[in-house]
């Protein structure tokens, strides 16, 4: 049994490495690609399918949960990943309609990817092997951000434009991938729990197919209901008002980091032939940042209190500390210009060395605010941690989507002191939170 479960949780690491792999190197680099489109019909932007792409996700989420449970973890994993692999399939032959087409897809294929693959590793885990199990699928899932942009480096680097045939290959491998990795979730073997209710439904022989799925769909459907009100009572709460500020930034520095500055990087003039693959080794570097941060702090730093307000503010200062950098170091017009390259001069010379530096602060910067937002939701609300982690998905989520959205017409000054403003209040509301925590717990101790 132990066995199975640890082969179900590799697996599904394995699975989610692919597919990520191929997706978070499409999102790095897909509003450069779509600049370098020599087709005059395709009047797509990157930025605005990235924001279509979580905007739908954001909502999608409240009913992904029914969807898991009538249809089983597995099979809905398998399908979710049909869908991401649809989406880099459309990069092989480009057009606007089914761009954003695949893109609302995707919307939907990420909240019942997330949302089964939750279901599922909890299915395989005990309290005993939970943290274990998480920290395998997660150690899994945060490689895929080396590996995609490490073939984009060695594809691109010395190209000042992006062709055709350099394009179609490299969706081509990233389609590959995708797929091996939705194939991979059918090598899953069924948990205990589903193969018990399995077996208690074929064990009543008067009920047919139809009936079943019928009774599952109430079933999710009440819970659902019961959820959403939840959902409502714990959006009035002075807590999740509080953290509400950190949870939106969350949502702007990840549209940031995924999407705008990779574009910035590449945009910029003054980097010539090396510009194109440096959104390849950027990618890579905001990956490494993303693992030291969770490994140092979203393992060594969970039980404490203390050390969330402290992990948070270096969150802070390392992401203010790569604003400052970014502004001096990349043009203004990078996010915005239509050409592939910028126009206007940075304050200082344009530095390979400050650029990626910035990067590794950016992933740093996000873990920090990731684990402890995970691990003071957990703390508050441990007896009702589904709802209070699905409304820190959403609010980030609906953030990254409005920032997608208006990245390709705000200059870079601009959408960084947007971030420094939200980034230090949303630090402020967060040690408040804690604050209230700590007095809390003192009141109770008294």
């Amino acid at each position: 049994m132990a066995d199975r479960r640890t082969f179900n949780v590799v697996i599904l690491g394995v699975g989610f490495l692919f597919i990520f792999t191929a997706f978070t190197t499409c999102g790095n680099v897909e509003q450069t690609v779509v600049k370098s489109l020599g087709n005059s019909t395709f009047t797509g932007s990157g930025y605005h399918s990235l924001g279509i792409i979580y905007g739908v996700f954001s909502f999608s989420n409240l009913l992904a949960p029914m969807l898991v449970t009538v249809v089983g973890p597995i099979i809905t994993m398998f399908l979710s990943g049909l869908l991401y692999s649809g989406y880099i399939a459309m990069f092989i032959v480009p057009s606007t309609w089914s761009f954003y087409l695949t893109s609302v897809l995707i919307g939907i294929g990420a909240a019942m990817l997330w949302t089964a693959q939750g279901q599922f590793l909890v299915e395989n885990s005990e309290a005993s092997t939970i943290n274990r199990n998480t920290g395998m699928f997660w150690a899994l899932l945060q490689c895929s951000m080396l590996f995609g942009n490490l073939y984009i480096y060695f594809d691109w680097n010395g190209r000042t434009e992006i062709p055709d045939n350099s394009r179609r290959n490299i969706f081509l491998s990233l389609l590959v991938i995708s797929i091996l990795g939705t194939l991979s979730f059918l090598v899953l073997r069924k948990s205990h729990h589903e193969e018990e209710m399995l077996s208690e439904e074929e064990g009543q022989s008067l009920l047919s197919t139809r009936t079943m799925y019928k009774h599952r769909a109430n079933t999710a459907m009440q819970d659902t209901k019961s959820e959403f009100k939840t959902i409502l009572r714990l959006l009035k709460t002075k807590t999740i008002l509080l953290l509400s500020p950190c949870m939106a930034y969350s949502g702007l520095e990840l549209s940031f980091y995924s999407g705008v500055y990779g574009t910035c990087i590449g945009a910029t003039a003054q980097f010539a032939e090396a510009a194109k693959g440096l959104i390849g080794i950027s990618g890579i570097v905001v990956g490494i940042g993303e693992i030291v941060g969770g490994g140092l702090f979203g393992l060594l730093c969970k039980n404490s209190r203390f050390r969330r307000t402290s992990v948070v503010f270096l969150g802070m200062v390392a992401h203010f500390v790569a604003f400052y950098l970014i502004f001096l170091n990349i043009p203004d017009d990078a996010p915005v210009v239509f050409e592939t390259t910028s126009l206007k001069k940075p304050y200082l010379t344009p530095s390979v060395s400050i650029a990626l530096l910035c990067s590794f602060l950016l992933g740093l910067g996000d873990s920090c605010f990731n684990t402890q937002l995970y691990s003071i939701l957990g703390h508050v609300y441990a007896e009702e941690s589904t709802p209070a982690f699905a409304i820190f998905k959403f609010i980030q989520s609906v953030c990254a989507a409005a920032a997608f959205f208006y990245s390709g017409y705000i200059m870079l000054m601009w959408q960084l002191l947007l971030m420094v403003i939200l980034g230090f209040t949303g630090t402020l509301c967060f040690f408040m939170v804690e604050r209230m925590q700590n007095f809390s717990v003192d009141i109770q101790e008294f």
